[in-house]
């Protein structure tokens, strides 16, 4: 399709340029007759119009497919990292990438249909002078030489310039989702206000609008400067042309409405330099993203493959250790080694102060991190790369962190809408929040209210494992009361193994096993007697 447009443009700037020539026939009392000028003007007008249309919804298809495709590969990619590398990586990157990078690239392609115009109008218009004189023309073309170079180093400037600021353009996105993340504390504490707006934003723009106004200005003195080569070309040919030698009326005529002709579209090209340069950089950006994102892939974003229930007997972490950094420490935290076993029916309660590494083992539990030592075994085959993804789809989980989405996707039950009304009476929605045709009509609640949400899509994936952190937290102290002691056990009943994490004391009892960790090292406590209690209390608030 690029070759399509590219020749359709090619043809556009042909009859642009024949129109040139055209134009300065007739000013020049040519003795062809009125009737074929009047039809020649006609058809390369049609032929300029309709190639010109052509060419551009042509490009326009083709822009828009490749920058969905664009997208659709990068979201893919990024579906197929492990979630260690994605966080590594940063959600800020990802963001411009799949935005203002895309948008770049997309104004560029967009662009090519006139730019292609442009040129060939100039190739045309080059043509048609050396028609005229070839000797006028060869001292054009050093004129010519002359510009691009110096225009060339210009650009050089600028696109540093364009680099510097895509740069900076990633630390803004990065307080643009601080503030939006943090808005709270941001509002709550006038001093971090000051400082996020007077030094994160406010040196951040500023740094970004410096190297962006640098850019365009190099790109307007370059402009402006072959302008000024254009002028003086125009110059010569009127003042000094006729001096050099016998140079006819109808030449010189042609040479000045020519020269004055192509400065449009050579004004243009030029113009178009700072949108393919940032074009460029943006290419540059996503293809290191996308470089980034195949060296950290190790799955595959498996989507056509037949949803089936998922076998599960036992889920085994063996001799499991896995190793971060924690702020503001030197040395590494090392989660493990852990050795645990989980069965169909289980109650399991995870516990520990904040740091214990209480989220990092569920995030391992669940597949979403890998263990750096050891081994997870589900029903008594070892976890890897070849069958994680089927091993995932063993878990609901609702982390503390947890994305609440506006409809039920994924789940195509026949009856989904009755059973989720079903589940919203149970979790004490039905006043608020309504579902058809597997759309909740809001998600706009207290945060307690989404999570029963986040509740009631997990109780729909019906998945033989379920994963709470913190989930209780936010609740009500009835609805809390009414989790623990009748929505788990029914969980229990139903065959369902639930890891819990939670600092609830109180509910302890209810659990077949609480489990205990403490930096990074797990603890089981079977037996809750007094002094058992009594030292888990202080852990845990």
């Amino acid at each position: 399709m690029i070759i399509i447009t590219t020749l359709t443009a090619l043809l556009s700037g042909a009859c642009n340029a024949a129109l040139i020539a055209l134009v300065n026939t007739s000013l020049n009392n040519a003795k062809w007759s009125v009737a074929v000028l009047v039809g020649g003007f006609v058809a390369l007008v049609l032929g300029k119009t309709i190639t010109n249309i052509l060419s551009q919804v042509l490009l326009a298809r083709f822009a828009q497919g490749a920058v969905s495709g664009l997208r659709r590969d990068l979201t893919k990619r990024i579906l197929g990292v492990p979630l260690r590398q994605v966080e590594s990586i940063g959600t800020h990157r990802i963001l411009v990438a799949l935005t203002d990078d895309v948008f770049n690239i997309t104004q560029a392609l967009l662009a090519i249909p006139i730019i292609t115009v442009n040129v060939a109008i100039l190739v045309g218009g080059a043509v048609y002078l050396g028609l005229l004189s070839w000797k006028i023309l060869l001292g054009i073309g050093v004129l010519v030489v002359f510009g691009g170079i110096s225009y060339r180093i210009m650009m050089t400037s600028a696109f540093k310039s364009l680099n510097a600021a895509r740069e900076e353009e990633d630390k803004l996105f990065s307080y643009f989702r601080a503030l939006t993340d943090g808005i709270k504390e941001l509002k709550l504490h006038r001093s971090r206000r000051k400082v996020f707006l007077a030094e994160n934003i406010h040196d951040t723009t500023e740094t970004f609008q410096k190297y962006n106004v640098e850019a365009e200005c190099r790109f307007i003195y370059a402009q402006n400067w072959n302008h000024l080569l254009f002028y003086l070309l125009v110059g010569c040919v009127l003042f000094m042309m006729p001096k050099m030698g016998q140079v006819s009326h109808a030449a010189m005529t042609g040479y000045v409405i020519t020269i004055l002709y192509l400065m449009g579209p050579l004004a243009g090209v030029m113009g178009s330099m700072s949108l393919f340069g940032r074009a460029s950089i943006a290419l540059q950006k996503v293809e290191e993203l996308g470089l980034s994102l195949a060296a950290a892939s190790t799955e595959e974003a498996v989507i056509n493959k037949t949803e089936r229930e998922v076998p599960f007997r036992s889920l085994e972490l063996i001799n499991v250790q896995h190793a971060y950094r924690h702020e503001k420490e030197d040395t590494n935290f090392v989660l493990g080694p852990i050795d645990l076993k989980f069965g169909p029916g289980e109650l399991v309660f995870l516990v520990g102060g904040n740091g214990s590494g209480k989220s990092t083992l569920a995030k391992i539990v669940t597949g979403l991190y890998f263990p750096e030592v050891g081994e997870i075994r589900w029903n008594g085959k070892r976890v890897d790369n070849s069958n994680r993804d089927d091993y995932r789809q063993l878990f609901s989980a609702i982390f503390s962190d947890f994305y609440l989405f506006d409809n039920l996707m994924g789940l195509n039950r026949p009856d989904l809408d009755a059973k989720a009304k079903e589940y919203l009476v149970q979790l004490h929605l039905d006043h608020k929040i309504s579902v058809k045709d597997g759309k909740l009509s809001t998600t706009s609640v207290s945060q307690g209210q989404r999570k029963r949400l986040a509740l009631l899509t997990a109780y729909l994936e019906d998945r033989p494992f379920y994963l709470f952190d913190e989930w209780a937290s936010d609740q009500d102290p009835l609805f809390k009361d009414v989790f623990y002691t009748r929505l788990l056990p029914e969980l229990k009943a139903r065959g369902k193994t639930c890891f819990v994490i939670t600092h609830d004391d109180k509910y302890f009892y209810m659990a077949d096993r609480v489990i205990k960790l403490d930096y990074g090292k797990m603890e089981h406590l079977n037996q809750l007697d007094g002094e058992a209690l009594g030292t888990l209390i202080p852990a845990t608030r």
